[in-house]
């Protein structure tokens, strides 16, 4: 027996220009209620700045104390480790990489031939002006000997004798262009660093190998700022740590300090030779923490005090009659827990825990626990 199927409802589809209209009416919509939602915030927010909410509860904190004294502030900066020689090689004169016999890390010794230039136009150059100055030589002996003979004037001879000097001139140039189209290894060191490879088409003066000698040691270069640079002398006592050796710390001196600054950066290069660091390898990131012997009266808060920092600038609080009071700060520097700030004058004990959740005016607890 046949039976016709039941009805099936279906929902209706909107066509793409209800589906456009709809989407629009939600937007209005919600846009509506964010506009409506601000002003009831922003009034809010105007009321209670006006008129202190006293319903709203206290903030519990606690306190730390300010200590103002006499500390050595160290000379903290982040550096490269490498050797103290680094030489870089280049081409007196352009031309097409033949070869470049050795790679980066590789040791050589001095006098080893380690990269070419393509030397065939180099040496035609060379072979052209000794030909030419075979011939202003052989110039110069003929018209002598007609000047002698009076058949040749002294013009004449002067002629070719500066011809003969131009044509010396010129075979010393491309002697040179041929000595340096070869590069040597000026001392006994590591490849740092190595630039093309042959075939390529180099310029002059472009660098193709960096070498590192070891012979004056190894050193971490630094840039420190003017005012801790003046804190500084040679031999001076350094602490030196790498992220590639967490948890151990070389000891190391300064044994180099810039006679002026970098004008792009402002800042004062220095070397610190380093004790018993050669295995690693150049290059490799370095802490350096120069200890400085006069000591600097100081105002130290908590580290947990100072929040909102901003490069040297930064927040902390107290409390007066049982109100949060807010302090704009400078950071000078982290003396182990504590850190060392101005602007802070006038204040004993400051909030360490809980100053994150504070804002200037509001009522605040003190439930003990810190100093």
């Amino acid at each position: 027996m046949h039976t016709n199927p039941l009805p099936v409802r279906r929902r209706a589809v909107p066509s793409s220009s209800v589906r456009l209209a709809m989407t629009a009416a939600r937007r209005s919509a919600a846009t509506l209620f964010a506009a409506s939602l601000s002003l009831v915030l922003t009034a809010c927010s105007e009321s209670a700045d006006a008129t202190p909410d006293t319903t709203i509860p206290p903030v519990p904190v606690a306190l730390g104390d300010v200590r103002r004294e006499s500390v050595t502030r160290p000379v903290v900066a982040t550096g490269v480790f490498g050797p103290k020689d680094e030489v870089s090689l280049s081409f007196k004169i352009g031309g097409i990489v033949s070869r470049v016999s050795v790679d980066e890390g590789a040791s050589v010794q001095r006098g080893t031939v380690i990269a070419s230039l393509d030397l065939r136009e180099i040496d035609a150059q060379l072979t052209k002006a000794r030909i030419g100055l075979q011939k202003a030589t052989r110039d110069v002996v003929r018209v002598r000997a007609l000047q002698a003979d009076s058949v040749a004037t002294l013009a004449q001879l002067q002629d070719t004798e500066s011809a003969l000097a131009a044509a010396q001139a010129d075979m010393d140039a491309a002697t040179v262009n041929r000595e340096y189209a070869v590069i040597t290894a000026p001392v006994s060191g590591r490849v740092l660093r190595r630039r093309v490879q042959p075939g390529a088409l180099v310029s002059s003066g472009q660098e193709v190998l960096t070498l590192g000698s070891d012979a004056r040691g190894r050193v971490v270069r630094v840039g420190v700022p003017d005012r801790d640079a003046v804190r500084l002398s040679l031999n001076q006592r350094a602490e030196v740590s790498f992220d590639a050796m967490p948890g151990r710390t070389f000891i190391g001196r300064v044994s180099q300090r810039g006679a002026s600054t970098d004008p792009r950066t402002g800042m004062v290069s220095i070397e610190v030779s380093v004790d018993g660091a050669d295995a690693l390898p150049a290059g490799t990131v370095a802490r350096v923490s120069i200890a400085v012997p006069s000591a600097t009266d100081v105002t130290l808060v908590p580290a947990a005090a100072v929040i909102e920092a901003d490069g040297d600038s930064a927040t902390v609080y107290s409390i007066r009659d049982g109100r949060a009071v807010r302090h704009s700060v400078r950071v000078l520097f982290i003396s182990g827990d504590r850190i060392a700030v101005q602007g802070l004058d006038n204040v004993s004990r400051v909030v360490s825990d809980g100053a994150a959740y504070l804002r200037d005016g509001a009522a605040v607890r003190d439930v003990g626990g810190a100093r």
